[in-house]
């Protein structure tokens, strides 16, 4: 199990971003992390897999611990070895290799090269458009099959947990469903724990069990996905749906203040 234990995050000493955020998630379960921009999503992820330090970012107070062993002090290399995969936002690819070499890098850890053979078929199986496409450079693939990629070659490190930062930006909406189809069956398939962020809440909470808001560096409202789905404030603000079942404008949805009793 993965446990925030009321952290607290800084770049440089000097910004603050996390204010005592605290989750856990199981093996196997998948946690969605929803919120507006900056309210400190991706800084959640990074202060989980150690890509806090490049960045000059730390947790100065409270841990994060795997299975009860503290890891928010070690190097992101090490908690990858772990099996804590991050998949950033942005499509990070290396463009100069084939698809299959990015694949192979995921599993540059890993010893068996004849597992790593059988995963690399399983992601061809999960994503059959990567396999027409093994030997073509990856800086020439559209956005939703880098996305493949990228959710591929963290699976081929063979992680306990992936966190997946916002994989359906920019992707049209079939794209988007077919990549969260994988994403569930990895989680049903291979047991791998998974966190969301994601801004497209409807789908995000259609897949996770217990989700989680953040706003300003807080989590300010927790519960299961069903729960979530049902609240008021998530229908009128993530969902973009009002009480009376209309979808609100974005012109509506900015001037909204936190009801008093998520405080």
């Amino acid at each position: 199990m993965i446990s925030l234990n009321n952290i607290v995050v800084m770049y440089n000493r000097v910004t603050l971003v996390l204010r005592g955020v605290s989750f856990q998630i199981k093996d196997g379960e998948i946690v969605a992390l929803l919120g507006s921009n900056g309210a400190g999503k991706s800084t959640t992820l990074k202060a989980i897999s150690g890509l806090l330090h490049p960045e000059l970012g730390e947790v100065t107070e409270g841990s994060v611990t795997l299975d009860d062993k503290r890891i928010d002090r070690l190097p992101p290399e090490q908690i990858a070895a772990m099996g804590i995969i991050q998949v950033m936002e942005g499509r990070q690819i290396l463009e100069h290799l084939t698809v299959e070499e990015e694949l192979l890098v995921g599993a540059h850890m890993r010893k068996e090269k004849d597992k790593v053979r059988k995963d690399i078929d399983l992601i061809y199986e999960y994503f059959p458009v990567l396999k027409r496409y093994s030997q073509k450079k990856t800086g020439y693939l559209s956005g939703g099959e880098q996305q493949m990629v990228l959710i591929g070659r963290a699976f081929t490190s063979r992680p306990r947990f992936m966190l997946l930062d916002e994989p359906s930006l920019g992707l049209s909406p079939l794209l988007v469903k077919e990549i969260f189809d994988i994403i569930n069956k990895i989680n049903k398939e291979q047991s791998t724990g998974i966190i969301l962020v994601e801004q497209n809440a409807r789908m995000a909470l259609g897949l996770a069990r217990q989700g989680y808001v953040m706003e300003n560096g807080r989590v300010v409202l927790d519960g299961t996905a069903e729960e979530l789905r049902n609240n008021e404030d998530i229908k009128e603000f993530y969902l973009g749906l009002s009480t009376e079942g209309k979808r609100k404008s974005f012109r509506e949805v900015k001037h909204y203040k936190r009801r008093k009793r998520w405080l």
